[in-house]
C-alpha cells in the first residue's frame, strides 16, 4: 500500500476548535445528565467560591468618601451643579431662586423652537419643535417638562465638554486608549441603576443627584465619537494645516476638529439623547419632572394619564433627535465677503423678533404666560374609555394568554435554567467560545460567567438571562421577518427605518404602558415590554444588511435563473447575515437594559434585586449586580463580534 493510502486510512487526531468545542459540550451534556450524582459544589456555586466583592467594593467606597475626603470634593461640585439647576430651574418654570427672573412664558420658548427648527430643516422640523412645546402647554404640563428639561440643559454640556476632552486625551495617547477602551465597554454595558447607587451615596437624592448621574451616564458616547472622528481627519488635510504654518494648538482648533465636525456632533445628538433616558429613569432617586409623574402614573395604573405623559416624553425625544441629527448633517453656511450683519444672522434675528413679540403678548393676555393645570386640555378621559374598552373587549384573549404563557411557557423555561448546574453551563459558554474564536474567546466566556457565578448572584443571574433569551428569541421571530419582508422594496424600507429610527428615541419606559395596560403587573408584561424594545435594532439591522448586498450578486443569482426566495437564502442572507448579527448583539443589550428597568413592575431577577440596593444605597451589592448585567452584554458582544468578523472574512467583506 502506497504511502498516500496510508495516510487516508489514518484517522485525523488533530484537535481543530470545532472538535474541542464539540468536546467540550459532550462534557456539559454529561454534567447535565449526571446532575443528580454530583456533588453539591458542581450544581450550585459552593460558599468557598463565592467571593465577598460587595463587602470590599463598601470599603473601597468609604475608604474614598471618609478617609481621602472625596464627599467634600463631590458635596462641592454637586453645590454648584445646584446654583445652575437653580437658574435653569428658575427662567423654565419660575422656581424661587435666583436670579428670579422666571418663568420665561411658554410661547417665547415654542416661538424659539420654531425658528431653531426651520432654520435647521424647513418647515417639518420647525413644526415638529414649536408643536412639541404647544404640546406641552396646552397639556398642562409645562412645569414637569421643563423640569426634565432644566435637568438636560445643564448635565449635556458637562458632558459634551468632558467627553469632548478625554476623547482628545484618548486620541493623542494610544496608551490612554487601551485602558480606556475597557472602561468604556463596561460604563455602556451596565444597567442605568448601577450608576445612581454611588450618586446616592456622595450626593444624596433629589435634581441635583439626578443631574450628576445623568453626566456620568452619558460621557461614553461622547468620548468614542471624538477619537473615531479625529482619528478619520485625512493625512492630506493635516498637511495642509502644516504648510500654512499652524501650530499643535491651531491644527487642533481649526483643522483637526471642524473636520471632525459630523462625528463629534452625532456624539452630542447621542449625549442629549442619554441624557434624556436617564432623567427619565432618575425619579427613582428623587428627581422631579416627567419620569417621576410617570412613575407614580404607572403604580397607579392610569392608563390615559400615563398615556399624555408618554406622548409628552416621546415627542421630546423625537424632537431633540431630529434636531441634533440635522445639526450634525448640516453644513456651515459661508457668506461673501461685505455680506450685511442682518443676512448672516437672520435666523437670529427672526427668533428674537418673534420672542420678543410674544413676551409682550404673554404680559397682556395671561394663556400666552402660562396655562394652569385647571386650564389645560386633557385626553385621559377618552383614553382610559377606550382603554378600558380595549381591556374588556380582548379581556378573555389576554387573560388566557397571560394563564397559558405563565403556566406552560414561563415558568417551566424559568425552572428550567434554574436547574442547570453552574458547571454545565460554564463549560458550555466556554465551547461556544472555543467554536467562534478559540482558547481566547473561550477563556472569556469562562470569566465574564465565572465572576458571575463568584459573586453569590447565580440564580438571580439565570433568571435573569431566561428572560433575555426568552424576549430575544420572541423579538427575532417577530423582527427577522418584518426587516426581510420590509426590505423587499426601497419605499417600504425606508418608511420601516424612519419607524425603527422614531422608536429608538423613546426612552425605555414608554415601553411599559401598552403591556401593563394589556397584562397588568406580572412576568408577561416585563417580556411584552422586552419585545417591543428589542425588536427594534432586529428589524433595523437585518433591512440595512439585506440592503448592503452588492447588485452585482443579485443579478448574477437573477441571470442564473433563481427565483425570488432562492436569491433571499442563497444569496441575500448568507451576505446579510454579518449586519442581522449586530443586530442580535443590539437586541440582547436592549433586552438586559429593559428587563433590569421594567423590575419595578414585579420581577425576581437582578433587576429587582438592584432597586433594593438602590433603596438601601448599598453600593457594593448595586455595584456587584450590575456589573453581573454587564459581563453577560460584554460576553454576547464578544462572541458576536468575533463570529461577525470571521464571516465577514470568509465572504471578503473584509
Amino acid at each position: 500500500m502506497s504511502d498516500r493510502a496510508l495516510n487516508l486510512a489514518e484517522p485525523d487526531l488533530q484537535w481543530t476548535p470545532q472538535r474541542v468545542a464539540a468536546a467540550m459540550l459532550v462534557a456539559a451534556v454529561v454534567l447535565l445528565l449526571g446532575k443528580n450524582l454530583l456533588p453539591a459544589g458542581l450544581v450550585r456555586p459552593p460558599d468557598w467560591l463565592v467571593w465577598p466583592f460587595a463587602d470590599w467594593i463598601n470599603a473601597l467606597f468609604n475608604f474614598l468618601r471618609d478617609d481621602l475626603g472625596l464627599m467634600q470634593v463631590t458635596r462641592a461640585f454637586a453645590a454648584g451643579v445646584e446654583w445652575l439647576l437653580d437658574v435653569t430651574a428658575n427662567l423654565l418654570y419660575g422656581k424661587n431662586r435666583w436670579p428670579r427672573v422666571g418663568p420665561i412664558p411658554w410661547t417665547v420658548i415654542a416661538s424659539i423652537g420654531f425658528v431653531i427648527g426651520y432654520a435647521l430643516q424647513g418647515w417639518r422640523l420647525s413644526l415638529l419643535t414649536g408643536g412639541t412645546f404647544v404640546w406641552i402647554a396646552v397639556m398642562g404640563q409645562w412645569k414637569w417638562s421643563m423640569e426634565t428639561l432644566s435637568v438636560i440643559v445643564v448635565a449635556a454640556p458637562f458632558s459634551i465638554l468632558f467627553g469632548l476632552l478625554m476623547g482628545i486625551w484618548g486620541w493623542k495617547s494610544r496608551r490612554f486608549e487601551r485602558v480606556l477602551n475597557p472602561m468604556l465597554n463596561i460604563a455602556q454595558s451596565l444597567p442605568h441603576f448601577a450608576y445612581m447607587i454611588p450618586v446616592v451615596v456622595f450626593i444624596g437624592v433629589g435634581p441635583k443627584a439626578g443631574a450628576i448621574v445623568t453626566i456620568i451616564f452619558s460621557v461614553p458616547p461622547m468620548i468614542r465619537m471624538t477619537i473615531l472622528g479625529l482619528r478619520k481627519v485625512p493625512d492630506e488635510v493635516i498637511e495642509s494645516g502644516h504648510m500654512c504654518g499652524a501650530t499643535r494648538w491651531q491644527l487642533l482648533r481649526h483643522v483637526r476638529i471642524p473636520t471632525a465636525r459630523t462625528e463629534i456632533l452625532v456624539g452630542v445628538n447621542q449625549v442629549i439623547m442619554q441624557c434624556l433616558a436617564m432623567v427619565v429613569l432618575a425619579s427613582f432617586i428623587g428627581m422631579p419632572g416627567l419620569g417621576q409623574k410617570l412613575l407614580q402614573l404607572l403604580q397607579a395604573l392610569k392608563i390615559g394619564r400615563s398615556f399624555e405623559i408618554g406622548v409628552t416624553i416621546v415627542l421630546l425625544a423625537v424632537m431633540l433627535d431630529r434636531c441634533t441629527k440635522a445639526w450634525a448633517t448640516r453644513q456651515p453656511e459661508h457668506f461673501e465677503k461685505g455680506t450685511s450683519f442682518a443676512m448672516r444672522n437672520k435666523y437670529l434675528l427672526i427668533g428674537t423678533g418673534l420672542a420678543a413679540l410674544c413676551f409682550a403678548l404673554a404680559q397682556v393676555f395671561p394663556v400666552m404666560d402660562q396655562i394652569s393645570r385647571r386650564d389645560a386640555f386633557t385626553i385621559s378621559k377618552p383614553v382610559d374609555a377606550l382603554a378600558d374598552w380595549i381591556i374588556v373587549t380582548i379581556d378573555p384573549v389576554t387573560q388566557w394568554l397571560r394563564w397559558f404563557l405563565i403556566t406552560w411557557v414561563l415558568i417551566p423555561i424559568r425552572d428550567g435554567f434554574l436547574w442547570l448546574p453552574y458547571t454545565a453551563v460554564l463549560m458550555s459558554l466556554a465551547a461556544i467560545g472555543w467554536a467562534i474564536g478559540g482558547a481566547r474567546s473561550a477563556l472569556i466566556c469562562l470569566a465574564f460567567f465565572g465572576l458571575i457565578a463568584m459573586s453569590g448572584w447565580w440564580d438571580r443571574a439565570m433568571i435573569t438571562v431566561y428572560m433575555v433569551v426568552v424576549s430575544v428569541i420572541i423579538a427575532a421571530l417577530v423582527g427577522f421577518p418584518l426587516g426581510v419582508w420590509a426590505s423587499f422594496t426601497k419605499r417600504r424600507a425606508a418608511s420601516a427605518l424612519l419607524i425603527c429610527d422614531t422608536l429608538q428615541t423613546f426612552p425605555s419606559f414608554i415601553y411599559l404602558i401598552p403591556v401593563v395596560m394589556l397584562f397588568g403587573v406580572n412576568d408577561v408584561a416585563v417580556i411584552g415590554a422586552v419585545v417591543l424594545f428589542a425588536a427594534v435594532p432586529l428589524i433595523r439591522y437585518t433591512i440595512e444588511g439585506l440592503q448592503q448586498v452588492p447588485e452585482t450578486l443579485i443579478e448574477a443569482a437573477d441571470m442564473s435563473g433563481a427565483t425570488r426566495m432562492q436569491t433571499l437564502w442563497k444569496v441575500r442572507l448568507p451576505m446579510a447575515l454579518p449586519t442581522i448579527m449586530i443586530g442580535v448583539n443590539q437586541s440582547v443589550m436592549f433586552s438586559l437594559f429593559m428587563v433590569i428597568i421594567a423590575a419595578f413592575i414585579g420581577t425576581q431577577d437582578l433587576g429587582q434585586e438592584m432597586q433594593r440596593a438602590l433603596s438601601s444605597t448599598d453600593v457594593g451589592k448595586g455595584l456587584v449586580l450590575g456589573f453581573a448585567v454587564a459581563f453577560m452584554g460584554l460576553m454576547v458582544d464578544h462572541l458576536v463580534t468575533r463570529w461577525a468578523s470571521g464571516k465577514k472574512q470568509a465572504l471578503g467583506l473584509e
